[in-house]
């Protein structure tokens, strides 16, 4: 039975001689097989444990060997660590017997001690995580006291940390942070949340006022030991910011507002003096006030073709304030795409030829769609007029019309210059980069802003992907 024990048992009689040994006596000390039936003494198995070193490394072994025999001499047990050289740690424990005879235990207790090293290691480490985390926190047990805090949980609450220096129960502890609330019977919502992580072992969360100002999240964890835990976090500046934000958006959204309101009276204003310049232009290039010199007729015509641009200018920023303040009027019509696109691809014929490109028109011709004529049009030239502006000569431009699910799709592409990822961003808010990287110009009219808005005021969408010195891919998807 004793050989079938993990721990070592020798005997020894009162003349010092050994009468019994278990097999684990024999591998804690190394000892030869018939130690036991050579009578070997006591002496004599300390010298063979020295020379396989299990014995502790002593500076005057006789002397050390000496002292050990008068264990046979106590009244009481005996028991000391014996630390070995390869890093065994022995627990011996010496127990005289009446007849003057000694009882030797033996046990190997490096595991053990390696354990609880690890299991310190490991508590000092938890410690020292929980005291420099961010947040304040504590573990309540099943019967609501407390076990285990960090040193910010006190100063979260603002109470005095020597308050949970008994580890009180959670109604305890509470009442003394009610005092610091701004409303002292907010309090049970923080006995709820500690009460369902530790009793109904449910996750809860919840957010409290302090009477100093000081706004906390709070919220109970189960742990798989049945504990509890609850964390804080002080969220008073993330929550004045916050409403900092609100208000700045709130100011912004008026600010624009204002602006929507302003371009759209201001585009009403410009049309009346526009319209009256161009008439005036046409008369006096028609010859209704006189025969004009060829100069003058010259000059007249200059403004004629520059009161134009100014006016769909104006028609732009009309149009873009009245689709972002969602009164974008829409007179929809059933459209035949490929004759539609082919009618707006031949109105920029003369541009796409003196740039020397090349531009194909592919498609099913029975593609329909339902749409605004004028404001489709519109969106569809702004997005040729960027492909054709943004293509060296000798590029490729591609319209493509299709049909994906129930979305029509109207793709125009091109192999030009491109843009960077920087460059459309600013794209898409009517501004890009100067060709010399010194400064930003306005792309021609509000561009790709304008069509944007005309596509999204059919309930549609316009995806653009760009790659620098791979060209432009404009996407119109509509319902």
């Amino acid at each position: 039975m004793l050989d079938q024990l993990s721990i070592g048992v020798a005997q020894f009689d009162a003349g010092h001689r050994m009468t019994f040994a278990n097999q684990p006596f024999h591998r804690v000390f190394s000892l030869p097989p018939g130690v036991v039936n050579d009578r070997t003494t006591f002496e004599q198995m300390l010298l063979i444990a020295r020379e396989n070193g299990r014995i502790p490394e002593v500076r005057d072994f006789p002397a050390w060997r000496s002292e050990l025999a008068e264990w046979f001499l106590r009244d009481e047990p005996h028991e000391e660590p014996w630390p070995l050289s390869d890093g065994t740690h022995m627990r011996i424990v010496a127990q005289p017997l009446p007849d003057g005879g000694l009882v030797m235990i033996a046990e190997d207790r490096t595991e053990q001690l390696a354990l609880s090293a690890t299991r310190d290691t490991l508590l000092r480490t938890r410690t020292a995580t929980f005291d420099n985390l961010f947040e304040a926190l504590a573990v309540f047990a099943p019967d609501g006291h407390l076990e285990l805090w960090n040193r910010g949980f006190p100063g979260a609450w603002g109470i005095d940390p020597e308050v949970l220096d008994g580890h009180p129960q959670a109604e305890d502890l509470l009442a003394a942070i009610a005092a610091n609330l701004a409303e002292p019977a907010a309090i049970s919502r923080v006995n709820q949340v500690i009460r369902a992580a530790t009793l109904d072992r449910k996750k809860s969360d919840g957010r409290i006022e302090l009477a100093d100002g000081r706004t906390l999240d709070f919220t109970g964890v189960p742990l798989p030991d049945g504990n509890g835990m609850l964390t804080v976090l002080d969220v008073t500046a993330s929550r004045q910011a916050e409403e900092a934000l609100r208000e700045r958006n709130r100011a912004l959204e008026e600010a624009d507002a204002v602006m929507t309101r302003f371009l759209a009276n201001m585009s009403y204003e410009f049309r009346t003096p526009l319209t009256s310049i161009g008439g005036f232009a046409e008369l006096l290039t028609s010859g209704i006030a006189g025969e004009l010199t060829p100069q003058a007729k010259e000059y007249a015509q200059a403004i004629s073709l520059s009161v134009g641009k100014l006016t769909e200018q104006v028609e732009n920023v009309l149009d873009l304030s009245q689709s972002e303040a969602g009164l974008m009027p829409l007179r929809k019509s059933k459209l035949e795409l490929m004759p539609f696109v082919t009618q707006i691809v031949r109105q920029q014929e003369r541009r796409i030829l003196d740039s020397g490109l090349t531009l194909d028109l592919k498609g099913n011709p029975d593609k329909s769609v339902t749409a605004d004529p004028h404001q489709l049009r519109r969106a569809i030239s702004q997005l040729l007029d960027n492909a054709i502006n943004g293509t060296p000569r000798g590029g490729r431009i591609v319209v493509e019309i299709g049909r994906k699910r129930d979305e029509t799709r109207i793709v125009i592409s091109d192999n030009g210059r491109g843009m960077s990822q920087h460059e459309l961003a600013r794209a898409l808010e009517g501004i890009r980069m100067s060709p010399d990287g010194k400064g930003i110009e306005r792309r021609q009219g509000l561009g790709i802003p304008l069509a944007r808005q005309l596509i999204e005021a059919h309930g549609g969408t316009l995806e653009i992907h760009s790659r620098k010195d791979a060209g432009t891919s404009a996407t119109i998807v509509l319902p």
